[in-house]
């Protein structure tokens, strides 16, 4: 059968459901272009499941991909393919690391960090209430942003004195307008705060995860320290997922909320609960559109007759998948009370993310404590203008303006 050529996805995410609709209309999977490389994105949910448990993908572009070192050298998402981490490990390593990152979110842990998230929302909530009223407040700025990087920094032993520098710098990450040379000058800087924490964190060793890491043994390979890198790009990963997400799906919940009349009623009156819009939320805007790289490890056929060969590269189209007809048929409308709840905003498979529970406390607590404290909140400019980040892969908006007292 005949190929369309590759679908070039905007680096800018200037209008994500025209592009999530354009890739479901051209099948379960089609070739697009992810800033000059070529991949297959899946947006079929129910195929994108199939392969994301599939021992015949991987996420191993040094093992699996042909393509890995010249994008290494040219790519501007070169980071997302080359760090050493369980994110891209593959089979008998993903379970090694894994199993030293899971400690770090267990349930015992996660409902141990709940008092310290209230105070931390609590916190930011008195400073909303004590800023002038009858000016705007850019919520993305006050409230999405430092409670995640406030929570995971708490849980990773992040000084303050790195917390806004971390910021900045995982928000290059997931910038995907920039250069190569400017996401490399990123990369660079990155690794460099990461040593930083890594020294200060071994110099003065405490109950966080980074100080658990340094001094963690692998038991199954002779007791051996993780490897410099895998150390580096282990902390980065839980450091970058567990901030630049959360933020985003608070952002997309407040927008939502202060668009849709309705489901606050709901949530008021008691018919659904926050963390039903929590789970709507992760359903209807996901925190990540695309996730860059997975490889197949084998020629894979396609229901379509189409066949992703041994080699080529697979993006994960989560934003697109979620709101798939087949799966809810009335996806593109937000419903809290929605009883199917399914959805891929944390992945599927050996790859779910281990941070799951703690974002969607986070979240659930952060909107609670802010209807409740501002019921009033509106925003301060039409809907229309809020702009999306400039980004394929994450999802939220540049600013959230908004008047936190009726005027």
């Amino acid at each position: 059968m005949s190929q369309l050529p590759p679908y070039v996805l905007d680096p800018a995410g200037t209008d994500r459901h025209a592009e999530h609709r354009a890739l479901r209309e051209r099948g379960p999977a089609t070739r697009v272009d992810v800033l000059g490389v070529e991949a297959w994105s899946v947006s079929d949910p129910l195929l994108l499941k199939q392969l994301l448990t599939s021992p015949d993908v991987s996420k191993d572009a040094r093992a699996h991909w042909p393509g890995f070192a010249k994008a290494v050298d040219t790519w501007p998402l070169a980071l997302w393919v080359a760090v050493e981490s369980m994110f891209t490990a593959y089979g008998a390593q993903h379970r090694k690391l894994r199993r030293l990152v899971a400690p770090a979110f267990s349930s015992r842990r996660i409902a141990a960090m709940r008092p310290a998230v209230e105070a931390m929302v609590t916190g930011l909530l008195d400073h909303l209430a004590a800023l002038p009223a009858h000016e705007p407040v850019d919520l993305r700025q006050e409230l999405a942003y430092p409670l995640p990087i406030g929570v995971i920094s708490h849980l990773m032993g992040v000084p303050d004195d790195q917390r806004n520098d971390f910021r900045e710098l995982v928000d290059g990450v997931f910038d995907t307008t920039l250069t190569p040379e400017q996401a490399q000058d990123n990369t660079v800087a990155l690794y460099a705060l990461m040593d930083q924490l890594i020294a200060t964190r071994r110099g003065a060793p405490g109950d966080d995860m980074t100080s658990l890491l340094i001094a963690a043994r692998d038991d199954e390979n002779d007791g051996a320290q993780l490897k410099p890198a895998e150390l580096r790009d282990t902390l980065l990963l839980m450091i970058s997922a567990g901030y630049e997400t959360t933020v985003n799906v608070i952002d997309q919940a407040v927008v939502t909320l202060l668009t849709r009349p309705d489901q606050r009623e709901m949530v008021r009156s008691g018919a659904v609960t926050w963390e039903d819009v929590v789970e709507e939320t992760l359903r209807h805007e996901p925190a990540v559109k695309h996730l860059p790289l997975r490889y197949a490890v084998t020629d894979i056929p396609l229901p379509d007759g189409q066949t992703i060969a041994r080699g080529e590269a697979i993006l994960a189209s989560y934003a697109a998948a979620n709101r798939h007809p087949d799966w809810h048929g009335d996806a593109d409308t937000f419903d809290a009370a929605r009883t199917v709840k399914d959805h891929l905003a944390f992945g599927h498979g050996v790859h779910f993310c281990l941070g799951a529970p703690l974002a969607r406390l986070e979240v659930a607590l952060a909107l609670r404590g802010l209807f409740d404290r501002f019921p009033d909140i509106h925003l301060a400019v039409p809907a229309g203008e809020l702009r999306p980040t400039a980004s394929l892969i994450s999802n939220g908006h540049q600013r959230l303006p908004v008047y936190l007292r009726a005027r």
